[in-house]
C-alpha cells in the first residue's frame, strides 16, 4: 500500500513572489510589534516584564519560540540526517526540564516578585552570585542565542535564495532590534504568538512535501523507509556501546544523565527563557505556560528532525543533491534543509518558508536582546546607581539592546569557525552549566546550602569546565599528538574514541556535576548556616514539598504535568 503519495506539483509563479512574501512579513511583524508594545512613557515593569500581564498561552508560545531558531531548523535536520532520530532527545528531554521549571522553580520565582534570575540568586545567596549569573546570561545570549543563530540563518538564506550573508545579517537584525527596542517584552512575546504558528507551519510544509517525495525514491511505506534509512536512524534510544566498541555519543545513558544538566541551566536558570515566565499574570499562568511550551517541544522531533531522516533517504536515492564542505571535502549535512527546500518547495511557498525561518530567528534574537537589556538595566546599572529613575532605566535598556545587537552581528561573522554548530551550542554551555545547575537545584532543595558554597562551586566548577572545553578542542589536541595519530575526524583529547579518552561531552557533564556537588556540600558543612528565616523564603521545606496541597482540577499544573509526562513516555515507547 502506498502511504506516501507523490502529490508534488510544479509552480508557474514568478520568482519575484518569494522576496515580496519575505518583505511583507518583515514589515508587517515589525509594525505589529511596535504597535502592540510601544508606550512613550512606559515603566520598567511594563518594558521588561510586560507589566506581569501574560497568560499561559502567550507564555508558552514565547518560551518555545525563544528557543527554536533557524539554527535549530538547520541543525536538527542536519543531525537528523547524520545521527538520526536520536538527536530528538534534546527536544523531548526538554519537556521534563520544563516540568521542573513549572513545579520546582516557578513558585519561588513568581512569589518572590523578582524581575531577573540573578536577583533571585542574590536573595538566596549573595550579591556576588547575582553578578556571576548576570555575566553568564549576557555571554550566553550574545554568543549563542543571537550570534550563532544569526550566522546559521544567513547561511540558509544564501543557500536557497542567493541572498548574500551580510545582507541577511543586517536586514534581519535591523527589523528585530527595531520592535524589540521600542516595544519591550510585550512586543516580543506578542509577535512570538504569531511567529510560533508560522514556524510550525513552515516546518510542517517541509515535512509533508518531503514525505510526498518519498515515492519517487521507491519508498511507499514505513517498512521500506526503515530499510532505506541508516541502521538505527529511526530509533530515539541508542545503546551505550556502539558497533565499534566505543561509548555511544548519544546513548540513552548519555541523554538520561547529561541532558538534565544542560536543560536545567537552559530552561530553569537562563534569563532569556525564564523571563517570559516572570512576566506571567499569575503563578498558575506561569506554570501552565511552561508546561504548554513542553507540549510544543514534542513537535520538533517530527517537524525538524524527521525531515533530516527523510532528506537522507532522498539523497541516498539520488532524488536531491547534498553539497560538500569545500574545506574538508566531506558531505556538508548542514545543507540538508536548504537542499530539501531548494528541490521540494515551489515558488511562493519558498518565500513563506523563508518567512517562517526568519520568524524563528527573530523570535530567538528578540528574546535574547530583551533579556540582555533587563540584565544590564536591573542587575548592573540599577544596582550600581539605585537612584536611577524608572524612565532612565528603560532608556538604558533600549540603548543596551542596540549595543548587544551590534556586538552579536560582529560575532555572527565568526560562525564559520565552527564545524558542527548544533553540537557547539550544546558543548559550550557544558563549561558552566554543571556549576550553575548545582547551585540552583541544591539552593532550592537544601536549606543548609551557604553563600560560600555557592561561590566556590560557581568559580571552581566553571574553571574546571573551561579547562575541559579547551583541552577537548581538536586544535589543542593536535598540538600534543603526532601527525600519524590524528585522524581526519579527530574530535578532541577527551571525546575522541581512537586516541582520546573516548568520553562523550554528554557524559562529561555528570562527572563535572559530581565534582560540583561535592564542593557545594563540603563547603556548606564547613561554613556557618545562613539565617533560617531568610532561606525559608527561597527554599522548599523538603524536596517533594511542591506536590503538597489539594488538586484544583484538570488545569492544576500538577495534573497538566502528569498528562505531559504520560504523552512523552508513550512516544518514547513507540519510537524505541
Amino acid at each position: 500500500m502506498n502511504v506516501f503519495p507523490n502529490l508534488l506539483a510544479s509552480s508557474s509563479l514568478p520568482t519575484w513572489i518569494d522576496p515580496v512574501v519575505i518583505a511583507v512579513y518583515l514589515i508587517g511583524i515589525t509594525a505589529f510589534g511596535i504597535w502592540i508594545g510601544y508606550r512613550r512613557n512606559t515603566s520598567s515593569q511594563q518594558y521588561f516584564l510586560a507589566n506581569k500581564s501574560l497568560g499561559w498561552f502567550t507564555v508558552g508560545a514565547a518560551v518555545f519560540t525563544s528557543n527554536i531558531s533557524t539554527l535549530h531548523l538547520v541543525g536538527l535536520a542536519a543531525d537528523g540526517a547524520r545521527k538520526g532520530m536520536v538527536i530528538g532527545n534534546f527536544e523531548w528531554m526538554a519537556c521534563f526540564t520544563l516540568m521542573t521549571l513549572a513545579l520546582v522553580f516557578a513558585p519561588f520565582y513568581i512569589n518572590s516578585g523578582v524581575s531577573t534570575l540573578p536577583e533571585f540568586m542574590e536573595r538566596r545567596y549573595c550579591p556576588q552570585a547575582r553578578t556571576f549569573l548576570a555575566v553568564i546570561g549576557l555571554l550566553g545570549a550574545l554568543l549563542i542565542h543571537i550570534g550563532i543563530s544569526l550566522f546559521a540563518a544567513a547561511k540558509v538564506f544564501y543557500s536557497f535564495l542567493g541572498v548574500p550573508m551580510e545582507y541577511t545579517i543586517i536586514v534581519l537584525s535591523l527589523f528585530t532590534v527595531t520592535y524589540t527596542v521600542l516595544g519591550g517584552l510585550r512586543a516580543v512575546v506578542m509577535t512570538e504568538n504569531i511567529q510560533v504558528c508560522l514556524l510550525l507551519g513552515g516546518a510542517t510544509l517541509v515535512t509533508v512535501l518531503g514525505i510526498m517525495a518519498l515515492p519517487s525514491a521507491g519508498v511507499h511505506d514505513m517498512a521500506t523507509l526503515k530499510a532505506a534509512a541508516a541502521p538505527g536512524q529511526l530509533n530515539m534510544l541508542q545503546p551505550i556501546i556502539d558497533g565499534k566498541g566505543h561509548l555511544n555519543e548519544y546513548s540513552w545513558l548519555s541523554v538520561l544523565l547529561g541532558y538534565p544538566i544542560l536543560g536545567i541551566w537552559y530552561w530553569c536558570a537562563d534569563q532569556t527563557h525564564v523571563q517570559r515566565v516572570l512576566g506571567a499574570k499569575s503563578l498558575k499562568d506561569a506554570q501552565n505556560g511552561a508546561l504548554f511550551a513542553g507540549f510544543l517541544k514534542i513537535t520538533p522531533v517530527f517537524l525538524m528532525v524527521l525531515p533530516g531522516v527523510i532528506g537522507y533517504v532522498l539523497w541516498q536515492k539520488g532524488v536531491i543533491a547534498l553539497d560538500k564542505d569545500p574545506a574538508t571535502g566531506d558531505w556538508d549535512y548542514n545543507t540538508m534543509l536548504p537542499s530539501l527546500i531548494k528541490h521540494l518547495i515551489p515558488v511562493g511557498l519558498k518565500g513563506l518558508l523563508a518567512a517562517s525561518m526568519a520568524a524563528a530567528l527573530m523570535s530567538c534574537m528578540a528574546a535574547a536582546l530583551n533579556s540582555c537589556a533587563t540584565l544590564i538595566s536591573l542587575d548592573i546599572v540599577k544596582r550600581a546607581r539605585p537612584d536611577t529613575s524608572d524612565r532612565r532605566t528603560v532608556v538604558i535598556g533600549r540603548i543596551a539592546t542596540g549595543v548587544i545587537m551590534v556586538l552579536a552581528m560582529l560575532w555572527s561573522t565568526q560562525g564559520k569557525q565552527f564545524s558542527t554548530i548544533f553540537e557547539a551550542i550544546n558543548k559550550i554551555p557544558m563549561t558552566f552549566a554543571p556549576a550553575v545547575t548545582t547551585v540552583f537545584v541544591l539552593g532550592l532543595l537544601w536549606k543548609r546550602g551557604t553563600k560560600q558554597a555557592a561561590m566556590a562551586t560557581l568559580y571552581i566548577g566553571s574553571l574546571i569546565g573551561i579547562i575541559y572545553f579547551v583541552a577537548d578542542l581538536p586544535s589543542i589536541g593536535k598540538m600534543f599528538l603526532a601527525a600519524d595519530q590524528v585522524q581526519k575526524d579527530f574530535s578532541g583529547l577527551v571525546s575522541d574514541p581512537q586516541v582520546g579518552l573516548g568520553v562523550p561531552f554528554m557524559l562529561v557533564g555528570p562527572l563535572l556535576v559530581v565534582f560540583c556537588v561535592a564542593i557545594y556540600v563540603i563547603t556548606s558543612l564547613m561554613t556557618p548556616p545562613m539565617p533560617a528565616e531568610e532561606v525559608a523564603k527561597v527554599c522548599w521545606d523538603h524536596p517533594l514539598a511542591f506536590l503538597k496541597g489539594p488538586v484544583t482540577g484538570a488545569s492544576d499544573p500538577r495534573m497538566v504535568t502528569l498528562i505531559l509526562f504520560a504523552v512523552v513516555g508513550v512516544l518514547y515507547v513507540w519510537l524505541h
